[in-house]
């Protein structure tokens, strides 16, 4: 690529130095994007492409975009799938939809989007206790997309849509649990309504059970029939012990919550999850799965369900159907169980995402990265690796980038605000792994805290809480449409895209230590082609002050490709004249360098 089109690349940017160069420090503006160049044929190709050179976008449906108004209360004719609808509400529906996502296909594909991840879609439950089923994760028919939605039509059609422009489209799908159904005569009464005082169910751990302290199980009778298919409403294949306390046994056994807990020990709740779903790969010809709830489900449940449903998929002509699982857990020890003797091919990276929120939003040491990389190798088996990992930054459950910025960060600027966020997206397009933007993150979103108060409207917004936030970037609030392709972070994410397509040594390249030094800020890793040796270099500086570090060059030359913020830099020529044993980089606070050997 020449210097022009790296000019384009790298908008609204501060300082960098070069070996002993000095550097001028210039006042700039984040540009209109350049039209994105010509993509290489893996990109119209979305069938045979493998995942890693995939850019996820994560959505909430429902909190999208609304393209028919006609669906907002749900189905007409099914009452547990009906109502719900309340704009004002933080909890309620809002009209987000299926048809709404496939008219901003031009939105998504202009940040860089290949794959678009979506929370269940199938029917649900709308309204339990004082919930509402905005999230999709309440399922009671695992065969029909839930009417608030849309059809069964209108995902087809999304996903020909998307294919026709080499986007994939990825299901979030649930096997640990349905929709709450089952009562207990100990806790409900007849209607399904707690017996007074109760507000749960005591778990009641195997050794109760075993000595004849268990509970009765009743469905009530308007619902004794709502599940589909029909074999999900026997409670014999459920463990009916209470509400999980998320700890011990009851993590596994436990109601989450309520939702009916399957006995995914059984296998025929296992063969009976492996038919839902190889059933609707076969209708909607999806390209993968996200599943839920991946640690509360018996580890040889995945052993048998996740190589069956790969292996279908590739029958029905889906040659690079890829599976991720989400195991809530920070620890690569406990993440990787799932990969290797759980048969996953990768799981959600939450190790990353703390390591990513200490280090740029924490002030930590970047010393914890070196930490986390180190354990790659515990992922690594015959169908899985570290670079399969899927990286984030924020979720629908934990919070958003923004709001992680804001607690550890109340009283900076809200310009150093967005350039901690741009930092921290740099680093995960960057990193080894599959980055995922949660929706609303490249417009800024903060959010007020976890779950509901993390999952704002693009469109106009009537809910209070979400209103009176201050987003990152811009004046706008989320009363406002907020599909703004100027806003800096969508224009600092594009730009990442485009990057990380171009060079597919930011995909696949195998990672590499530079510099970590527990008294420093600075730090400095490689992306490396083991088979031709060619590298990038990325330098980061995560700290408050303007530090230098010297990287060993081992016998190569590297050339400055681009730095954010932007900055006057040496010429390429001046950069990689003296063959030097190390490379001495200056960089500003909280910014970063790309080099690449002179090669």
């Amino acid at each position: 690529m020449n210097k022009t089109t790296w000019a384009l690349l790298s908008a609204a940017l501060v300082l960098s130095g070069c070996q002993q160069a000095e550097t001028e420090v210039v006042a700039s503006a984040v540009q209109p994007l350049p039209q994105p160049s010509v993509q290489a044929d893996i990109y119209q190709d979305y069938l045979h492409r493998d995942v890693r050179d995939d850019i996820f976008y994560f959505v909430l449906p429902d909190r999208f975009y609304n393209g028919d108004s006609s669906n907002d209360n749900g189905s007409a004719t099914k009452p547990i799938s009906a109502g719900g609808f309340d704009t004002s509400s933080s909890r309620g529906f809002h009209g987000g939809d299926i048809l709404g996502i496939e008219q901003k296909l031009d939105y998504l594909q202009n940040l860089g989007i290949t794959a678009i991840w979506m929370t269940p879609l199938l029917r649900n439950k709308a309204i339990q206790s004082d919930g509402i089923a905005h999230h999709g994760y309440w399922i009671v028919d695992f065969t029909e997309i839930d009417p608030h939605f849309g059809s069964n039509a209108d995902l087809k059609q999304l996903i020909d849509s998307a294919h026709q422009r080499g986007i994939k489209v990825f299901f979030d799908i649930i096997t640990n649990h349905t929709a709450d159904v089952i009562k207990y005569q100990e806790c409900h009464q007849a209607s399904g309504e707690f017996i007074a005082p109760q507000t749960h169910c005591e778990y009641k751990s195997l050794s109760q059970v075993e000595n004849g302290d268990s509970y009765t199980p009743f469905l009530p009778q308007d619902q004794a029939s709502v599940k589909v298919p029909d074999w999900l409403n026997d409670p014999r294949f459920y463990h009916n012990q209470g509400d999980s306390t998320f700890k011990g046994e009851s993590s596994l056994n436990g109601d989450f919550s309520g939702l009916d807990d399957l006995n995914t020990a059984d296998p025929q709740v296992v063969s009976g999850m492996v038919d839902i779903y190889q059933n609707l790969i076969k209708e909607f010809k999806p390209d993968g799965f996200r599943i839920d709830t991946v640690k509360h489900v018996d580890l040889s449940f995945w052993q048998t369900f996740s190589p069956e449903i790969v292996n279908f998929a590739k029958a029905q002509g889906i040659p690079q159907f890829h599976v991720f699982g989400e195991v809530y857990d920070t620890n690569p020890n406990n993440l990787s169980v799932f990969t290797t003797q759980g048969k996953l091919p990768s799981v959600l990276d939450f190790a990353f995402q703390q390591t990513a929120a200490d280090i740029f939003y924490r002030g930590k040491s970047p010393v914890l990265a070196q930490q986390l990389f180190a354990q790659d190798s515990l992922y690594k088996d015959d169908d899985s690796q570290a670079d399969l990992l899927m990286t984030f930054l924020g979720n629908h459950d934990m919070g958003r980038t923004g709001y992680f910025i804001n607690q550890a960060n109340p009283d900076v600027s809200s310009a150093d605000k967005l350039q901690r966020s741009i930092l921290s997206h740099a680093f995960m397009f960057l990193s080894r792994g599959i980055p995922v933007i949660y929706y609303g993150d490249e417009q800024g979103f903060t959010g007020d805290g976890n779950d509901i108060a993390a999952r704002e409207d693009m469109f106009a917004s009537h809910v209070a809480s979400y209103n009176d936030n201050i987003l990152l970037g811009t004046n706008a609030t989320t009363a406002d449409d907020n599909f703004d392709p100027k806003h800096p972070l969508y224009q600092a994410i594009a730009q990442l895209s485009e990057l990380r397509k171009q060079y597919p040594i930011l995909r696949r390249g195998q990672y590499q230590d530079r510099f970590y030094q527990a008294d420093k800020d600075m730090f400095a890793f490689a992306r490396v082609d083991p088979e031709t040796g060619a590298e990038f270099l990325m330098v980061f500086n995560s700290g408050e002050q303007a530090q230098t570090i010297n990287v060993t060059q081992e016998g190569k030359r590297y050339r400055l490709m681009t730095t954010w913020p932007d900055v006057v830099v040496p010429s390429i020529e001046d950069a990689t004249q003296a063959a030097l044993a190390e490379l001495t980089v200056t960089l500003p606070r909280l910014s970063y360098a790309i080099y690449t050997t002179a090669s």
